[in-house]
């Protein structure tokens, strides 16, 4: 049979949504009066045709030129929204809730809009019993077509032998599960190498099952799913993770481990955009990234290279909605050999046209934020602990879980802050250099909130005699304390915060002396022996992640070595305890060695290193007399 249909009126737009990401809006087409479905695509002779679902029939478009879609032509079928399409060679198999089988097209006549299609209705067994069909799935690698939902065996996956004929299915069985009611009826699933994934919907939990032996098939395993409604699975390239979504409001795109059927493994959950509402429909897994269609947010990209870790990096909104429920984009396919990705909107907001959306992606690797906070006092794991990356842009706030890790990550590299914050504990800010595809790993200690008395002596380190008026000075990440000795040497600073601190003492014509990072957690007494000449037990007394110094405190100046990524823009300052700047060290060599201080009056200093703007590190420095 041919037949060729085409709508009245086709529009063609040529703009684009705003607070779109790493996508580019290439074109669209309008079909008044008629809502899009799902939607597939088929590459051949160098062109790349969309296959959408149309509640009109099957609509085929050439976007070989994503600038200008061409329409070939319309397939007559149902008249139902539910359509969903699926290719095995040079053969389309559409079906939809509206009845009538398995449509199957043959598409090697394109781009000729004259294509020979019927109707599978069903054989053998069920010869002429297939009717409504929800989704399908094609097993490639054995050539096997699985329909999914409708009322035959009570939406339970029916299996088609294609090898032979694709143009004439071949029933070889049905997946006759025994759960109790409707949580037999599978509404969409995933099938490679004769293992199926399957989405039972309304049981809220996929299964794997076992299809070499189609009379016969084998459960090896079901897991439920967050939002209890199992709606699409798709599985990594891999073959070790497998990607669900739920079509609920406030739902989630998931990623589980399934290497051991037996002890599949929640890895992490993401939200389009969380505190929305929105409701995640389709997704697809192309290489390292999950293209996901989410009903009014439009279609997302998230980079799965890590699936315990996954992050947006792209993203595009086709619908002027937001929110819950299921309106706006239906379906998205992102396997065309150009990268062209095409979408389907049901309607547009406020019409009951549907809409084809071309659009072209950048894909970019994720920077990841990765690492453990522990107490630290007890050093065992700190859960509940918010980590949130600081700035416009970044992340959602990330807690951590039971065994203190956290994992986080975003799209743009660069110089970030991040908080650690617990009720009942001291907050910890740190910063961090995020590159794209790279793990930057930050493991951080938290101290409880209280106060505590650090007391002690100040005695001489060659004969032990007490140091009158010596100065004690405590220096925390944030917060500093000093006093003065009395006349026998002792000092007491009460109201300490728990934490790390550097212990520094210094007395006219008689020495000084630095113990560097002890930790405090509760009442303290020291003795503080102090030296005429500074000693210290290696070369480089104050390490950091980009700045090492060699003498602090120190009386003359002091040598700085910089460990800084590469790149232009680094500048190193030095600033009084009231923000001053005191002296500016352009910065030549990111390796290199520098000089600070040597202009300086005794006092409290900073030392801070910055690349373009962006702040690295800052590190207390003390210069005595």
């Amino acid at each position: 049979m041919k037949h060729l249909f085409l709508p009245a009126c086709l529009l063609l737009a040529t703009f684009s949504q705003a607070q779109n990401l790493n996508t580019t809006f290439r074109s669209k087409l309008t079909f008044p009066n008629e809502t899009l479905a799902n939607v597939w695509g088929y590459t051949a002779d160098g062109h790349e045709y969309v296959l959408a679902g149309g509640a009109k029939g099957l609509i085929i478009v050439d976007i070989t030129d994503p600038d200008m879609p061409s329409q070939i032509v319309q397939i007559p079928g149902p008249n139902n929204l539910w359509k969903e399409i699926k290719t095995y060679g040079h053969y389309a198999y559409v079906v939809s809730e509206g009845g009538q089988g398995i449509q199957v097209v043959d598409l090697s006549g394109l781009p000729s809009p004259s294509l020979n299609y019927h109707y599978y209705k069903g054989d053998g067994d069920i010869q002429d019993q297939l009717n409504e069909i929800h989704a399908l799935h094609i097993d490639t690698t054995k050539g096997f077509l699985y329909a999914y939902g409708g009322p035959l065996f009570s939406g339970r996956a029916k299996i088609f032998d294609l090898k032979p004929d694709p143009y004439n299915p071949v029933y070889v069985g049905t997946y006759n599960s025994s759960y109790s009611g409707n949580l037999n009826y599978i509404h969409d699933g995933y099938v490679d190498n004769d293992t199926m994934y399957s989405g039972h919907i309304y049981g809220g939990f996929f299964s794997i099952v076992d299809m070499k032996d189609k009379d016969n098939p084998q459960l090896l395993s079901t897991q439920p799913t967050p939002n209890n409604f199992t709606h699409n699975t798709w599985l990594s390239s891999d073959h070790k993770v497998l990607f669900t979504t739920d079509e609920k409001n406030n739902s989630y795109l998931t990623a589980y481990d399934i290497s051991d059927p037996e002890n599949i493994q929640l890895l992490d959950k993401i939200q389009s955009n969380p505190g929305t509402n929105s409701m995640v429909h389709n997704t697809h897994i192309l290489g390292n990234y999950a293209v996901t269609s989410w009903y009014k947010d439009g279609f997302t990209i998230v980079d799965v290279t890590k699936p315990d870790n996954l992050v947006q990096v792209g993203n595009y909104d086709t619908y002027t909605g937001s929110g819950g429920g299921s309106s706006g984009c239906w379906g998205v396919y992102p396997f065309f050999p150009s990268g062209t990705i095409a979408a389907t909107n049901i309607t547009s907001a406020g019409s009951n046209n549907g809409e084809l959306w071309i659009i072209s992606p950048n894909y970019m690797r994720a920077c990841y934020l990765e690492g453990s906070v522990a107490n630290a006092v007890t050093g065992q794991p700190l859960s509940g602990v918010a980590v949130k990356i600081q700035g416009a842009g970044t992340p959602p706030q990330e807690n951590t879980g039971l065994t203190g890790i956290f994992k986080t990550g975003q799209l743009q590299s660069g110089v970030f802050t991040v908080r650690f914050s617990k009720i009942g504990y001291q907050s910890l800010e740190k910063q961090v250099l995020l590159e794209n595809g790279v793990v930057t790993q930050l493991d951080v200690e938290l101290f409880p909130e209280g106060s505590m008395t650090i007391s002690g002596q100040v005695v001489r380190g060659d004969n032990q005699l007490p140091v009158a008026l010596a100065s004690v000075h405590l220096y925390g990440v944030e917060l500093e304390y000093s006093t003065a000795t009395d006349k026998e040497g002792l000092f007491s600073i009460s109201g300490v915060a728990p934490g790390l601190y550097d212990v520094a003492a210094s007395a006219t014509n008689v020495g000084q002396v630095i113990r560097h990072q002890q930790k405090f957690i509760g009442d303290s007494t020291l003795l503080i022996e102090i030296y005429r000449e500074y000693r210290r037990k290696d070369d480089i007394v104050k390490n950091g992640d980009y700045l090492k110094i060699y003498q602090n405190p120190f009386r003359e100046d002091t040598r700085v070595l910089l460990s800084l990524p590469e790149g232009s823009g680094h500048v190193l300052t030095l600033s009084d305890a009231l923000g001053r700047t005191v002296e500016t060290v352009e910065v030549a060599d990111p390796r290199g060695e520098y000089t600070l201080g040597g202009t300086a009056a005794p006092g409290i200093y900073f030392a801070t290193v910055a690349q373009d703007g962006q702040v690295l590190q800052t590190v207390k420095l003390l210069k005595i007399e």
